[in-house]
């Protein structure tokens, strides 16, 4: 492999290997061969042993040439969404999908790739660079928990960059929200449908005046919330006596995400307290929010990267998350980065080879330019 050719090769090939979160170790494995062949070695945590999964996050540190440069951390996750099993990729038009009812993985195996292109790169041209810590999670696509095992002293480094955004090339995600999960388990009556329903109370029932009552979907340009995940029932003829809801809100602003949980606890309550059933509710903060200024040297380097790589700069905030608000949250400055996915935990999801190939020059001007810069400055 050679070239630009050589990012969108790693990415197929990583994308052919089974990865849903929980599962991956042969992902693992593919990224720590590639980076061993490189001259680099990984060391892997026991994040997989606290989750429930077959392998841990992977870290590595790629030493540089230029003193005084800032050590860069780059960022990307080894899992996938469902349904990821039996990928099958195919490039046409210069567009990568899947062929079948499966996801195609680019997210995140476009910004893995993007990254093992950078080292590649360096190590052929032996461009002079400061460090460069590499960091590969498990378990993102869960709730960032494999960032969230990852011990902080693995990241001494000056900033970094998760390359995981479906914005395009250029694209560097400044904000991001807080992301607040409901748990509620409502108990009614069972009873049998048919012969004496007066006496159930349909925790079914309860659940759907609980949703209708509440406010979902985009609530402002900073809020929205859904509710995902309803379980309950056995069978037609029983009135259902157990439901569980499983919802969440969101946020880029602390106060309105607490209004936004408070309708959404009251409209659950409310609905238990009319139909006489018992309510337990349980709210998990899956992460928190991160705003980065201008003047953040991770997001001034990669402005100044993007046009080196001949690419426009677009500073914006998201409404989603990844592993740079578990990084920001400990204090470590990290901008997030489009890499160009499209369509993402969908079977319509695709890539286009063209801003794949541009992602994999961004991020190695990211590096280059922070070199410079230090040059720059002892000059």
């Amino acid at each position: 492999m050679s070239g630009e050719s050589y990012v969108l090769t790693t990415m197929l090939e990583l994308i052919r290997i089974d990865s849903e979160s929980l599962n991956e170790r042969e992902a693992a494995d593919y990224v720590a061969y590639r980076l061993r062949e490189m001259g680099v070695e990984t060391a892997e945590d026991e994040a997989g042993a606290a989750l429930g999964g077959n392998a841990g996050n992977l870290t590595a540190l790629v030493k540089g040439s230029v003193p005084g440069a800032p050590t860069v951390m780059l960022n990307a996750h080894l899992d996938t969404v469902k349904p990821g099993k039996g990928v099958r990729p195919v490039v046409e038009d210069g567009v990568v999908r899947a062929s079948g009812d499966t996801i195609l993985g680019s997210d995140d195996k476009a910004g893995v790739a993007a990254i093992l292109d950078t080292v590649r790169r360096l190590k052929e041209e032996g461009a002079p660079h400061g460090d460069i810590l590499l960091v590969f999670t498990v378990a993102e696509e869960l709730g960032i928990k494999g960032a969230a095992k990852l011990d902080p002293a693995v990241l001494a480094a000056d900033f970094g960059y998760a390359l995981d955004s479906s914005g395009g090339p250029g694209e560097i995600i400044i904000g991001s929200p807080t992301h607040d999960k409901i748990t509620a388990v409502i108990t009614g009556r069972a009873a049998h449908a048919g012969i004496e329903p007066e006496k159930g109370v349909s925790a079914i029932r309860v659940a759907a005046d609980a949703i209708a009552a509440m406010k979902l979907g985009r609530i402002d340009d900073e809020t929205t919330a859904n509710v995902g995940v309803i379980r309950g029932g056995l069978a037609t003829n029983i009135i259902p006596e157990t439901v569980t809801i499983e919802a969440e809100a969101r946020s880029r602003n602390a106060d309105k995400l607490t209004a936004q949980i408070a309708n959404m606890r009251e409209a659950l309550e409310r609905a238990a307290a009319n139909a006489d059933a018992r309510i337990d509710i349980r709210i998990n903060r899956e992460y928190s929010a991160y705003m980065l200024g201008e003047d953040c040297l991770a997001v001034k380097t990669a402005v100044e990267a993007a046009r080196a790589a001949g690419i426009e700069p677009s500073l914006r905030t998201s409404g989603g998350g990844s592993d740079a608000n578990v990084f920001n949250h400990i204090g470590f400055p990290t901008a997030t980065l489009g890499i160009g996915m499209r369509n993402c935990h969908s079977t319509k999801e695709h890539i286009y080879v063209s801003d794949l190939e541009a992602v994999a020059r961004f991020v190695y001007e990211i590096v280059m330019r922070a070199a410079a810069a230090a040059k720059e400055a002892g000059a």
